[in-house]
């Protein structure tokens, strides 16, 4: 099955989403690792599909769900990214 170039778009702006809230979150709240990526994660999950959602109410884009998916799933990598760069400063 071969995934639409629109799709690695979302996957890729997911990351960095992902990325720069978990890294804010992560000054924000040091120390408080379940704070910090549950509220990462739903603010992914927020954004990735209210972009949709604007489109589909606005007309402007296209609205298709599996692009709020691709953004949430490139949102959680760059999550993952973080926090394996951050559990070792944890754990010292």
């Amino acid at each position: 099955m071969k995934i639409a170039r629109d799709k690695w778009k979302h996957f890729f702006v997911g990351i960095a989403i992902g990325v720069v809230l978990q890294a804010s979150l992560w000054f924000l709240f040091p120390e408080q690792l379940i704070l910090e990526t549950g509220i990462a994660f739903l603010l992914v999950v927020i954004i990735s599909y209210g972009f949709e959602l604007f489109s589909k109410f606005t007309g402007k884009g296209h609205y298709d769900i599996y692009d709020a998916v691709a953004g949430i799933i490139g949102g959680v990598l760059g999550m993952v990214i973080i926090l394996i760069v951050q559990m070792p400063l944890l754990v010292a």
